[in-house]
């Protein structure tokens, strides 16, 4: 099937193909590092409640996920008006003293605090990897396969800091753990100081100028976060929607970890040929972004549906790998999207107001609760499924909000 939304004609300076990739690649690597090392995000909840009680958790984080919103936006914002290297640097050391301050704080007041704090530092890292990677690759192949890569680091991150620090926090603590988060984090940051040429000074006007407003007044921004947001509901099911239902059935918390390991393998082991199946080897998309984004949101609101069902650890980690395909195609319609349509100036705006869609997707766990205790799981599964053909349903104005701004230009 040949593409039908045509990308946005942008102009890019030119970047030697190898040292571009290179320094690509080394920072794909470097946030697969931070992601497998995020103690201090993925483990606040359980360090709260051992502290304060289950109530103080959920307080906690929600304040993280008011942080997170709030992180992005700010990220955005610097990539785009500092520069790559200015924005990574900062947000790095930023995150590395949270993360420290975690390990001092005790009393519920800091403990929240420091929360809105790491959440602002959640993933800050991704506009800025995201600029850089349409800033040094020149083929729309090459950046879209990027994006991917960049997506698929933080899955497996996601995964690796998961069973690492679960084995390591039940031997030494957590407090190590949130140490060895902030030494990640720095060394990040010393990395990127490395690699990134500082932003060189520009005119008054130019694209650097770009406001926040100005960004959202894209309609294909706007219609793309909203398939997000859906999509993005279904793929959190994982670590929020999963932990109620497998409670609900009373299984130990190794049949969850059996089932993320379940979700870790098929993303591995998908991940490499259906890059090749949707974009090729070639420096073009192979299918329209939208078509494959219409196909990974449905395929993720029937995966999570189907977990809603199950009552075993082998039904769910079959529903933990039914998903991935969903996940992928998302990931790939993602980043083909950012590599054609954001203009130069605001890859690291477009690249927030995207990622946000995952911290806005992270707040609907009480809502579930709710539904599961009011409907049982036909309710859970029909909320999950409604989520994903909400997202389905934005690909056609999408789509068409992409050819218009195609002929624009």
């Amino acid at each position: 099937m040949a593409t039908t939304d045509a990308p946005l004609t942008l102009t890019r300076p030119a970047a030697p193909a190898r040292a571009g990739r290179s320094v690509v690649w080394a920072l794909i690597a470097a946030s697969l590092a931070v992601k497998s090392a995020g103690f201090g995000w993925d483990f606040l909840g359980y360090y709260v409640a051992t502290a304060h009680g289950t109530t103080a958790a959920g307080a906690s984080m929600t304040l993280f996920g008011v942080g997170w919103c709030l992180g992005q936006a700010v990220a955005g914002q610097l990539t785009d008006r500092a520069g790559q290297r200015t924005a990574l640097v900062v947000m790095m050391i930023f995150a590395a003293l949270s993360c420290v301050a975690l390990t001092w704080a005790a009393s519920l007041l800091s403990l929240l605090i420091v929360s809105v704090c790491l959440g602002l530092t959640m993933e800050t890292y991704r506009p800025a990897v995201s600029a850089a990677i349409n800033t040094h690759i020149a083929s729309a192949g090459g950046r879209a396969r990027a994006q991917t890569a960049l997506y698929w680091s933080i899955n497996v991150g996601i995964a690796l800091c998961g069973g690492l620090g679960g084995y390591a926090a039940h031997h030494y603590g957590y407090r190590p753990l949130f140490l060895a988060n902030a030494v990640v984090c720095a060394a990040f940051a010393l990395l990127a100081w490395r690699l990134l040429a500082a932003r060189k000074r520009t005119s008054a006007g130019d694209a650097a100028d770009v406001t926040y407003r100005q960004v959202l007044a894209d309609p294909t921004l706007r219609w793309i976060a909203v398939v997000s947001v859906a999509a993005m509901v279904c793929a959190w099911g994982l670590v929020s929607v999963l932990p109620l239902l497998m409670t609900s059935d009373g299984l130990p918390p190794t049949a969850y970890g059996t089932a993320m390991i379940a979700n870790t393998v098929a993303v591995l082991v998908l991940t490499p040929p259906m890059t090749r199946l949707l974009i090729g080897r070639g420096e073009t998309l192979r299918f329209s972004p939208v078509v494959v984004l219409a196909a990974g949101t449905a395929i993720l609101g029937v995966g999570i549906g189907f977990a809603a069902y199950q009552h075993t650890t082998h039904g769910y980690s079959i529903a933990c790998a039914a998903l991935v395909p969903g996940e992928v195609a998302y990931s790939i319609a993602v980043g083909a999207y950012l590599s054609t349509a954001a203009p130069d100036g605001a890859v690291g705006r477009y690249q927030a107001v995207i990622s946000a869609s995952s911290a806005v997707a992270s707040l609907p766990p009480l809502g579930i609760a709710i539904a599961l205790n009011a409907g049982g799981r036909p309710l859970v599964a029909a909320l999950l499924a409604g989520c994903a053909l909400l997202g389905v349903a934005a690909c056609p104005p999408l789509s068409r909000a992409l050819r218009r701004a195609s002929s624009d230009h």
